[in-house]
């Protein structure tokens, strides 16, 4: 099995990736998204974006990461995929996932879902352009606002060469409520020839094994519930338990010194707060801390709440 940390915009940003796959686990990791429109972008926003770049593309662990890129117009997705590749990503995923409305209302994202054709024409352009010797991926979901079309959409994108596809199991309306729909990957499994990777309402082993019962699949992307339990993917692999309060906190507050180094530390307390309230799910330590910490603003004032907790 492999186990594939997921693309979390605004989330899972490189200190992020390089903390839980040094966690360790994972056996890739696809960065967050870079947004394609109308031109071949210039080398320094992927180095933003996903800073492994200079570490041959993968995480501070050793990690291979693979740049992920959002986009609509075939010809721009594949200058900016080849330039991903010459510049050391580890092969190109491309989302048709992506719920949020600002990416949806410019025809981005999740909205492609209902344009299988153009899903077909884009990730076709990017495995023409990029080396054959790269993985071409793909991340959809299972459709916009229902799941009929689910099936035709993973054989567009087999029929257009991707090498592997993951499908998070639910539609962009249903959002992230729960359940996911672990049956209708089966569908698209069965449907095509191509590794299928299973991602959606995975916090736990049992959770693990119920979605590959149920799927068929043995590989998983983990997203929401890698930040709830920062050691999941050894716990899916049924190599650890969850990690002690302990550990997490003092993870927590090892990202604390990545994030208020770099050019981001103005996004530090809303970044701290946002993983806090997902470990909370799991760690009812987390929980009081959360709420104890979700009225402060100064960062001087959160990493003290940190090592006092």
């Amino acid at each position: 099995m492999r186990v594939i940390l997921a693309p979390m915009e605004g989330v899972a940003d490189a200190p992020m990736r390089s903390l839980l796959t040094q966690v360790g686990g994972y056996d890739l990791v696809i960065s967050e998204f870079i947004r394609i429109v109308d031109q071949l972008l210039p080398e320094k926003v992927f180095y933003r974006l996903c800073s492994e770049l200079k570490n041959q593309c993968r995480t501070s662990a050793g990690t291979p990461v693979r740049l992920q890129l959002l986009g609509q117009h075939p010809q721009w997705m594949a200058e900016n995929a080849v330039r991903a590749v010459e510049l050391g990503s580890r092969g190109v995923d491309i989302n048709f996932g992506c719920p949020a409305p600002m990416v949806n209302k410019s025809n981005g994202g999740a909205a492609l879902l209902k344009q299988p054709d153009t899903i077909y024409q884009v990730v076709n352009a990017v495995r023409k352009a990029v080396d054959s010797s790269k993985p071409v991926s793909a991340k959809i979901r299972l459709g916009w606002d229902d799941k009929s079309r689910c099936v035709e959409i993973a054989q567009a994108i087999e029929a257009a060469g991707a090498t592997e596809l993951t499908v998070h199991a639910r539609t962009k309306e249903e959002g992230y409520r729960p359940p996911a729909h672990w049956q209708y990957i089966k569908q698209i499994k069965d449907a095509i020839a191509i590794p299928v990777i299973a991602n959606g309402e995975i916090w736990s082993r049992e959770d693990y094994l119920n979605c590959q019962a149920i799927s068929g699949c043995d590989d998983v992307m983990l997203g929401r519930g890698a930040l709830t339990v920062p050691n999941l993917a050894h716990v899916v692999k049924a190599q650890q338990a969850p990690l002690a309060w302990q550990q997490v906190k003092q993870l927590l507050l090892q990202y604390s010194e990545f994030e208020i180094v770099s050019d981001k530390e103005k996004y530090y307390p809303a970044r701290i707060k946002q993983w806090l309230k997902f470990i909370a799910r799991h760690y009812p330590e987390g929980e009081q801390l959360f709420v104890e910490l979700r009225v402060l603003k100064q960062t001087k004032d959160i990493l003290s709440l940190l090592k006092q907790a």
